[in-house]
């Protein structure tokens, strides 16, 4: 019997299609090569169709890891256009048929047995996919804690962009939670309001208002929380809020969910035991977990632009 493959036949790496087995850097080059890399996030979710595959707003996380670049100091030496094909193509090449995602992901190149600080280093790029499955509508949820640790301000590191090293303060959450018997965690900022979750922005529910923190509190810009603040004032006609939460508005909403391109929407149904509204999914979040589904499989029409189509070759039926 021979071993399945389980990773895909090609990535992309600085400006080509290469085979899966070539695409190797010597170990030397870990370390500081990934302290300031940047990376992005972005979903392709099959349509109803076996020919349909959409990205999900490729070209704004490909300005957004423009942005986050500029902002460690790495130079994109691609244009957006250039990125868009290649992305396209790889899923092509790979022949992605399933929910996937895909993750640009650039770093310092050459960085062996050199200083960390060191000014006008090259940019490497990398893009791979694997496949991610949908949890949109499958009834998952999530329990949650307040951490101990407090999200990292702009004076520390830039909260606002994808960078790895941010993600070490998302991991400490992360662990906390799961060791003490939790999902997942909700960090505060150091001012202790609300900022988000490991890697995914909160929302929540009260009355016929949805609240979130706004871009201020120390919150990634997100794509996706963007996103449902557009279909949550445009589909289900409701007021949403961007401002300070604090943290027993958490304790008192009527719902909770997390947001992000791998949180998609995550109903969070107790908080430090705290249950949220009576424990269970609530009907704004069933009812944005359904539009938010359309618009990714492509049923939802008034949202094409956010959407590129992926042309696939389905195998002829014998």
């Amino acid at each position: 019997m021979t071993q399945e493959i389980m990773h895909p036949r090609f990535v992309w790496w600085n400006g080509q299609r290469r085979p899966w087995e070539e695409c190797t850097i010597h170990v030397t080059e870990l370390g500081w090569s990934t302290v300031g890399a940047v990376f992005e996030g972005i979903r392709a979710y099959t349509g109803d169709r076996p020919d349909e595959l959409y990205i999900f707003r490729l070209r704004e996380h490909l300005e957004r890891l423009e942005r986050s670049m500029r902002l460690v100091r790495l130079k994109l030496e691609y244009s957006l256009d250039e990125l868009s094909e290649a992305t396209i193509d790889l899923l092509r090449a790979n022949n992605v048929h399933e929910d996937s995602y895909i993750r640009p992901l650039a770093y310092a190149a050459d960085t062996s047995g050199k200083r960390f600080a060191q000014i006008g280093h090259d940019a490497a790029l990398l893009v791979n996919t694997s496949p991610m499955a949908s949890h949109l509508k499958s009834g998952m949820t999530q329990v949650a804690k307040v951490s101990s640790w407090r999200r990292i301000s702009e004076d520390v590191m830039p909260p606002r962009i994808k960078n790895l090293s941010n993600y070490r303060n998302s991991q400490l959450a992360g662990m906390e939670a799961r060791l003490d018997g939790y999902d997942t965690a909700v960090l505060l900022n150091n001012q202790g309001k609300v900022s988000e979750g490991p890697g995914a922005c909160v929302m929540l529910v009260s009355g016929n208002q949805v609240v979130t923190p706004h871009v201020g509190s120390g919150i990634l810009e997100s794509i996706t929380r963007d996103a449902l603040i557009v279909l949550l004032r445009e589909v289900l006609d409701l007021e949403v809020v961007e401002r300070e939460v604090d943290r027993t508005e958490l304790y008192l909403a009527d719902e909770v969910f997390t947001c992000g391109t791998a949180a998609e929407v995550t109903p969070i149904t107790s908080i430090d035991k705290y249950p949220v509204g009576n424990g269970s999914i609530g009907p704004v979040t069933r009812a944005l977990e359904s539009a938010f589904d359309d618009v990714l499989r492509g049923r939802d029409a008034r949202y094409g632009h956010w959407r590129t189509p992926v042309e696939l070759a389905v195998p002829a039926v014998v």
